[in-house]
């Protein structure tokens, strides 16, 4: 575990991949503000023993991208006192109608699956950008199941849009490996009988961030280019640079 993890992880009972998604340097030598958008895996198991820290965040607002069938399975985040929730599902494929290949490219097959979201998942991309983009929704979590796949996407082109280097957005977004050892130890512990997930749904290399920004600008022209696309205004560009930008 390095440093810079350590310092923009915030520690749950059973939340394993909520972190700070500020502290990057962005565009014009401007720094992304710290406090305002986190990132984190499925937030139904914050119980009392994890309300205080979770309510000293601040937290007014909740993106939550799963499934509604995995909303359904597993239950939402807690329904504290002002705190606003919204479910969006970017519509994607069921990864397994297209099933990694043990051996084959794990990079390039999470960026394949990235890059199906990103055709099919307009509108729900769209909306969740928006949201963080309106600065009276700060400080805002999103969230999916592993905090790394769904979120990493919303997290990954936000980034982007604040000026951030490709390669902080992949070290940002390969944090979550980390995560994925400490969710498997306690789910080991917790559910000693449940069947090992695959690699797919745990790991977080760097190159599959790096190859879906490059990919995304080779379609778009510009990670902008592709949020207008998907339906993103000019106004809600500048309003991201505008309140998450320090």
């Amino acid at each position: 575990m390095d440093a810079t993890e350590v310092t923009r992880r915030i520690p749950f009972t059973a939340t394993f991949n909520f972190r700070d998604v500020g502290g990057y340097r962005g565009q014009d030598g401007r720094t992304v503000r710290t406090g305002r958008l986190y990132r984190s895996d499925s937030l139904h198991r914050i119980g009392d023993a994890d309300r205080e820290v979770f309510t000293a965040l601040g937290v007014r607002t909740v993106i939550d991208l799963r499934r509604p069938s995995e909303v359904e399975r597993d239950g939402r985040v807690p329904d504290f006192d002002g705190l606003a929730y919204r479910h969006i599902h970017p519509e994607h494929a069921e990864w397994g109608m297209q099933p990694y290949q043990p051996g084959s490219d794990l990079a390039r097959y999470l960026a394949d699956r990235y890059a199906d979201l990103a055709r099919t998942g307009t509108a729900g991309l769209a909306e969740a950008i928006g949201l963080i983009a309106d600065s009276a929704n700060a400080p805002v979590v999103v969230h999916c199941v592993a905090g790394k796949d769904r979120t990493g996407i919303v997290c990954g082109l936000t980034l982007a849009v604040l000026g951030v280097e490709d390669d902080d957005i992949a070290a940002d977004y390969a944090l979550s490996s980390e995560a994925s050892r400490r969710f498997t130890a306690w789910a080991a512990a917790t559910f000693p009988n449940a069947a090992e997930l695959p690699s797919p749904f745990l790991a977080s290399p760097a190159e599959t961030m790096l190859l879906f920004l490059a990919e995304i600008r080779e379609g778009h022209g510009s990670i902008d280019g592709y949020l207008r696309h998907a339906g993103v205004t000019e106004e809600q560009l500048t309003a991201l640079r505008t309140h998450l930008l320090d």
